[in-house]
């Protein structure tokens, strides 16, 4: 059996999918996004069970299926889905020294990932996961 294609353009998709992130986010460079891009996985990672969080892992591109599962600590408590400006806080915490998110990375980050996915499979992921996971990837 070949590789599959996803896995032989996986550098590339991913690219493109940070350039994206970047131009919705209005930031000069992929650099300044990947803190936003990390954040805004791991923010909603916080609130999702392990099984609910693996099953979302599924319907992301290779790359950011790793950056969504990487240094993660699965015995930290789930936490609760929050108001838009909770959360957007908690993604700018990420190396905040080094992180350039705006007030919209979510729907930012949002955006992009919905260019990168396929979005009937996504929509069907999303409404087996806890209230507030859909309007955390609204657009």
């Amino acid at each position: 059996m070949p590789i599959p294609s996803e896995y032989q353009r996986a550098s590339l998709d991913f690219e493109r999918f940070m350039v994206d992130a970047r131009d919705a986010a209005g930031l000069a460079t992929t650099n300044m996004a990947w803190n936003m891009v990390v954040g805004v996985l791991h923010t909603f990672r916080r609130r999702l069970s392990v099984p609910d969080a693996l099953r979302f892992a599924q319907v992301l591109p290779p790359v950011l299926r790793a950056i969504f599962v990487e240094d993660w600590d699965t015995s930290e408590p789930q936490l609760m889905f929050g108001d838009r400006a909770a959360m957007t806080r908690e993604v700018r915490a990420l190396r905040a020294a080094h992180n350039f998110s705006p007030d919209t990375a979510i729907y930012d980050v949002a955006q992009a990932l919905q260019r990168h996915v396929d979005g009937a499979e996504f929509e069907r992921m999303l409404a087996t996961l806890p209230a507030g996971a859909r309007d955390y990837w609204a657009v």
